[in-house]
């Protein structure tokens, strides 16, 4: 994983760095300077990669929710 793959991502979501390093458990000099330096550790990788995930399986989850409400009011009829 590359430093600029981060940047993108916060990019892509319109997150700071302090608003990322807050969902991966870092501070914000942490993410920052690893960022920085191009030095991404691989705590910081899979703390990423989770994270990402989570987003993937909320995104899921809304996508479930309006397939059960559709359902519930088709069967309503």
């Amino acid at each position: 994983m590359t430093a600029q793959e981060i940047k993108d991502f916060c990019k892509e979501r319109n997150l700071t760095y302090k608003e990322l390093a807050k969902y991966l458990g870092l501070s914000e000099g942490g993410l920052t300077n690893a960022i920085a330096n191009d030095k991404i550790t691989a705590s910081i990788e899979h703390s990423f990669k989770m994270y990402q995930r989570i987003l993937e399986l909320e995104n899921d989850l809304k996508d479930f929710e309006e397939l059960k409400n559709l359902l519930e009011k088709i069967l309503k009829k």
